[in-house]
């Protein structure tokens, strides 16, 4: 039977397929000339609490600060528009822009195999692109006192330029007055080292998003490799990304630390300055969104990007002398653009042997791989 929403001010929606779903709701199509989706949650914790939280957030959607936020087109969030219920089960939820009418999921953009099928045209500058969205995305987030969380490609948009839009709204961080409103979600492998094993609901800051975002950086311009994937090195077992976030492994702090197969992004393809910011974010001081978007942004002037000579697909920084991804492609790793064991001129001239060559960070690039 089809479900049918209501507005508290008597407005109904009938629902149609069932989009997907998460750890708390269920998205459904809406049979509206708009481009709209609902977003049901059966069972909250608190369901008087969650009614409190959407009916705020509906709020402050005509509030200047969020307002600015919407003003993009296509829109930058999928803001809730009104506090809905189903008729029959009483379920709670609300409506909200359906982003699959301008965007696609971040992941089509963070793995090669889904980039091909679904962004076929993207290149490194397009996940450059969308490294520079999302943080000025999450910086302006900030500057208006919301925190995201639970920021994760699951929540995250983007289109064939590399702007970037979010969903799942309702679960952030945000206050109204003199009420706050905790954030409430966390997941594995998204998930500051500071929040790690806290109890639910306990309340997130910036800085954890701050951390997340260097996450998502490092896998837009590295073909989805987390910063803290690999074995450990020194033979115990492999846990979880969480695990090796605790203990500090990650190829970036120290290469010796873990253990990554040939076919993973050499570290050397980053330019120098985000190697440095992502660093700092994984075991300093953490730069804020803002300083992100800067950095991300200075590497996509003019001059700042080279493409491959023997693949157009192929785009790096210019401070690599020779294009990274012909170097995975001789090795016969699946990249976009790159045809497994290729032979031919490199973009330095010299022959495809797959030989190693020694990475701008200093040492062998790739010694972690053993």
């Amino acid at each position: 039977m089809a479900l049918t929403v209501v507005s508290s001010a008597g407005h109904a929606w009938r629902l149609t397929e069932r989009i997907g779903s998460g750890s708390e709701g269920v998205v459904y199509g809406v049979e509206d000339d708009r481009p709209l989706v609902a977003k049901l949650v059966p069972d909250p914790p608190d369901p008087a609490a969650y009614r409190r939280r959407l009916a705020r957030l509906v709020r402050q959607r005509r509030e200047p600060r969020t307002v600015r936020l919407l003003a993009a087109t296509p829109p930058r969030a999928a803001w809730p528009m009104a506090l809905v219920r189903t008729r029959n089960a009483g379920a709670d939820g609300y409506l909200m822009t359906d982003m699959r009418h301008a965007y696609r999921p971040l992941a089509q953009l963070l793995f090669p195999t889904a980039r091909r099928h679904f962004l076929p045209d993207a290149t490194w500058e397009t996940a450059l692109a969308a490294a520079c969205s999302l943080a000025r995305l999450l910086a302006d987030l900030q500057a208006e006192g919301y925190v995201v969380g639970d920021l994760k490609p699951d929540n995250l948009w983007v289109d064939a330029r590399g702007a970037v839009g979010v969903a799942d709204v309702d679960s952030w961080h945000f206050r109204d007055g003199a009420e706050v409103f905790p954030g409430r979600m966390s997941t594995p492998g998204y998930t500051a080292p500071e929040r790690i094993g806290v109890p639910a609901g306990t309340p997130p800051e910036s800085a954890s998003d701050n951390f997340v975002l260097a996450v998502l950086v490092h896998q837009l311009l590295t073909e989805g490799l987390h910063p803290f994937a690999g074995h450990p090195a020194d033979g115990t077992d492999y846990r979880s990304y969480d695990d090796n976030v605790l203990r500090g492994r990650c190829r970036l702090l120290n290469r010796l630390s873990v253990v990554l197969p040939s076919s993973a992004p050499p570290a050397d393809l980053l330019p120098r300055r985000i190697r440095e910011l992502l660093r700092a974010a994984f075991g300093g001081v953490r730069p804020t969104a803002a300083v992100w978007a800067e950095a991300l942004a200075a590497e996509t002037v003019p001059g700042r990007l080279r493409t491959c000579r023997v693949d157009a697909g192929h785009v790096h920084t210019v401070e690599r002398p020779w294009c990274p991804w012909c170097d995975l492609a001789d090795r016969g790793a699946d990249r976009p653009g790159g045809r497994a064991g290729r032979v031919g001129p490199r973009v330095d001239g010299t022959a495809g042997t797959g030989q190693q060559r020694n990475g701008a960070d200093g040492g062998r690039g790739e010694v972690w791989q053993r």
